[in-house]
């Protein structure tokens, strides 16, 4: 599911809060550049912990190392591959001729130019889809809990894990979905009370003390109006609004929070399923690879693009966003997080495919709380492992130790273990520009099973149609330390994953306030100038040293052979 705390409002009983865009998002001033890039601070210099994108590439580049272009393929919902901000640094497939309707490169994939997308087909593209607690409930509802008692408690015994899970799905599911209802029914009273609203404003700005002489109407509906009106006005974001003001920014608010439940109920919607008419795959075959199409934006690419401008963003005409790894990294899209969660057999073939076309980075800037399909999505991790590809995992946004609610997938098999199963795998949590509050209140954590934070909280990146916008969750943090690990590897090519997660989590500035340092296991977040030290001191300079002192050896022993 895209984890994501979007650039809208949310409402809670009823108080509006803004959680991103302003106009501070527009302005090109220095505090408003300032704001945009405030992720590459050097937490020395500034007092702000940004990951010192700036000075690890001026260490680098003093040890006389010359980078490689690393591909990072990002498993997402989609990419805005033409982008201006992004279009330089997206991968082409070398071996694959645009547009000739063959697999040119035998992979299985056809003018699979720029990447794959996983939840498309003959018939379209997947938007919305539904959580994996109703695909769940949907497939076992009839075995566990049939008309034949009987029946359901042989089927609870014979399969008792599955039963389990059945049991949180329905857990879930029904703590969540009333909610999705009654927000819908929320927001569409709202709509309704908007002109209500404005009317009542009489042509007068938004504040308290305008508010107070509206003499209370006669009618349910405009008290139900005054009622909001009173609350909103309590919001600094919506005060000394005028009325044409407040009517736009309301409107806009109440019509993408409609779309937004609207999608929301048919998650929850056991009899909606897009996936066979679609996709035409056989999903319960978690062997077949060779499905979708390679439409890399799909319907809603705003969280795939915003992710790959962290990454890899180049500046061009007034837009200064630039990705960590904007120097060194090219851009792989794997499109497989629709609107919903995204589905274990999409996982596992979105790692292979990345892997087996060249990427070296993944960033995973998903999750869900229950998977099926683990087990085959572990296999791919295994096989990622195997060729030494780096998987970068977003830690949720639930504000939830992930040690007792797993965010799947996850490196850990069981809630009992202590070591993650692969060695390739780093789990970022979100972390702010406020140094009072520096876990954002959003971020999953624990100790042990997440490795490091990283700027999560206002990052300006790519968003479709060629724009720009503020976003926040562990869904931006995760590609700011994919790009920092591209950085890494760009310039060190023989660190492997497991020494690129020691160097991020070992050189990560720490921080005490709060507990902060208890969120994870670095206790701080990632610098990436000190994890290019340490990196370079640890393993890249012995190893070159190592390989200098061979080759020389092996020069000698042929000179000798020629005398």
């Amino acid at each position: 599911m895209k984890r994501i705390i979007t650039a809208a409002f949310l409402l809670t009983a009823y108080t509006l809060t803004i959680a991103q865009q302003s106009p501070k998002d527009t302005e090109h001033t220095e505090k408003g550049k300032d704001l945009m890039t405030w992720y590459h601070k050097d937490f020395k210099s500034s007092k702000v912990y940004g990951v010192n994108t700036e000075n690890a590439y001026k260490y680098l580049e003093s040890k006389g190392l010359r980078p490689k272009t690393i591909v990072v393929g990002v498993l997402d919902s989609g990419v805005q591959v033409d982008h201006p901000g992004l279009v330089k640094n997206v991968w082409v497939n070398p071996n694959e001729v645009p547009g000739n309707g063959k697999d040119d490169d035998g992979n299985g994939f056809i003018d699979d130019i720029h990447g794959w997308n996983f939840i498309g087909g003959k018939n379209g593209d997947i938007d919305v889809d539904n959580l994996e607690v109703t695909r769940v409930i949907k497939k076992y509802k009839e075995i566990f809990e049939g008309e034949d008692s009987l029946i359901n408690k042989d089927n609870q015994s014979k399969i008792p894990e599955d039963f389990a899970m059945y049991i949180k799905a329905k857990e879930l599911y029904d703590s969540k979905s009333p909610q999705v209802m009654q927000h819908l029914k929320t927001y569409s009273l709202l709509k309704e009370l908007i002109p209500e609203m404005v009317q009542l404003l009489d042509g007068k700005t938004v504040t308290a003390e305008n508010i107070k002489e509206i003499k209370m109407p006669a009618d349910q509906k405009g008290v139900m109006a005054l009622d909001y009106l009173t609350k909103f006005s309590k919001n600094s974001k919506i005060e000394n609004l005028s009325p044409v003001e407040f009517e736009k920014i309301i409107g806009d608010w109440v019509n993408e929070s409609i779309e937004n439940t609207s999608s929301q109920e048919k998650q929850y919607n056991t009899n909606y399923d897009p996936r066979a008419e679609i996709v035409g795959d056989n999903y319960d075959n978690y062997s077949e690879k060779y499905y979708g199409n390679n439409h890399y934006e799909g319907p809603d690419a705003q969280h795939g693009t915003h992710v790959a401008g962290i990454i890899a963003g180049s500046p061009q005409g007034e837009e200064i966003q630039y990705g960590v790894a904007e120097k060194v990294a090219k851009i792989m899209t794997v499109r497989m997080v629709p609107n919903g969660d995204e589905r274990d057999k999409d996982v596992a073939n979105a790692i292979r495919y990345a892997v087996d076309n060249g990427a070296k980075i993944l960033n995973m800037s998903f999750g869900k709380p229950i998977s099926p399909g683990k087990e085959v999505v572990w296999d791919a991790f295994r096989y990622a492992e195997s060729k030494g590809v780096l998987l970068v995992k977003a830690a949720g946004n639930e504000n939830e130790d992930i040690g007792t609610h797993p965010a799947y997938p996850t490196n850990f098999k069981n809630t009992a273990d202590t070591v993650p199963f692969v060695n390739n795998v780093i789990v970022v949590g979100a972390s702010t520009n406020r140094n009072d509050e520096l876990r954002a209140d959003f971020s999953n954590f624990n100790k042990n099973r997440v490795n490091v934070f990283a700027p999560g909280e206002e990052i300006y990146s790519t968003v479709p149609k060629n724009k720009y916008a503020y976003l926040q969750g562990t869904s931006m943090a995760s590609p700011v330390v994919a790009g920092g690990a591209a950085v890494l590897l760009a310039y060190m090519p023989n660190l492997k994953p497991n020494q690129i997660i020691e160097a991020l989590v070992n050189s990560s500035n720490s921080n005490t306030e709060n507990k902060f340092n208890s969120f994870s296991q670095a206790g701080g977040v990632i610098d990436l100038e000190k994890a290019a030290i340490y990196a370079y001191n640890n393993y890249y300079k012995n190893a070159e040293q190592y390989k200098k002192v061979k080759n020389k050896k092996i020069k000698v022993k042929k000179s000798n052979d020629l005398n």
